[in-house]
């Protein structure tokens, strides 16, 4: 398995840890993949799967080094596979977020069942800041939680959604102490471990069909606009000044 994500087992519990901290654990194709098999693999041998990111975040999103049109960029319909069946997987999915949930890392973060942040932690859906929407399912699983208006804040605005205002919204399950959310999500893993696994997949499932009931639609969305969006001039300016640590001349183009 890549070294860019590591594995853990406790038990009945599989800890899996984004591990890219030079990049505040931003995510590229072998990232994802990565955690996509790391929690096949949770699914197939234990009860319950933590997903957490090493040292000062959890996950600063899409890797824009380099060309970020090919060599780092995220196979964005299957990044939203990997999604899809974290959603689905039949054992409970706690977040554990420290730092930054950014990006697509946010998306990770809100696609698990039970969200634990550090009160020093935030959510930032940064997609516009560079000439893109918000993707990996995010456009539904925020309104999901919080609602429209709000969905439409965090996207529009690109602001930093701090921990207690994220439990304040729906978007996170509880906040705890900085440097505590490890150990908490542990508490919270080895309780569901202990649970009743059929009834626990099965309430799971019912929830996430009921108000995500369009989460492929959505992907399909996201991907179509993705597409588009990263063609355009207003892109290629929004990662020229990210990159370049500069405000964007963004023309509409």
């Amino acid at each position: 398995m890549s070294t860019s994500v590591l594995t853990e087992v406790s038990g009945d519990v599989t800890t899996v840890t984004i591990n890219r901290p030079e990049s505040l654990n931003a995510l590229n194709e072998e990232t994802f993949q990565a955690i996509g098999a790391a929690f096949a693999e949770a699914a197939a041998h234990t009860r319950a799967v933590i997903l957490t990111g090493s040292e000062r975040a959890f996950s600063s999103g899409a890797d824009l080094r380099g060309e970020a049109a090919s060599s780092e960029n995220i196979d964005l319909a299957g990044a939203n596979r990997i999604i899809g069946k974290i959603l689905d997987l039949p054992i409970p999915t706690i977040a554990a977020v420290s730092g930054p949930a950014a990006g697509i890392g946010c998306s990770l973060a809100l696609a698990c069942d039970y969200l634990v942040m550090s009160e020093t932690s935030y959510l930032m859906l940064p997609f516009t800041k560079i000439g893109l929407m918000p993707d990996g399912g995010s456009t539904a699983l925020v309104a999901a939680s919080a609602g429209r208006h709000r969905a439409l804040r965090l996207a529009l605005t690109g602001e930093k959604l701090q921990a207690a205002d994220a439990l304040d919204w729906g978007l996170a399950s509880e906040v705890v102490p900085a440097g505590n959310h490890l150990d908490r999500a542990g508490e919270v893993a080895a309780a569901f471990a202990q649970g009743p696994t059929r009834a626990l997949a099965a309430s799971k499932r019912a929830i996430n069909r009921a108000s995500l009931a369009e989460i492929d639609a959505t992907f399909d969305r996201e991907v179509e606009g993705q597409d588009a969006l990263r063609t355009s001039k207003d892109f290629a300016e929004g990662v020229a000044a990210f990159l370049g640590k500069r405000a964007p001349g963004f023309t509409g183009e």
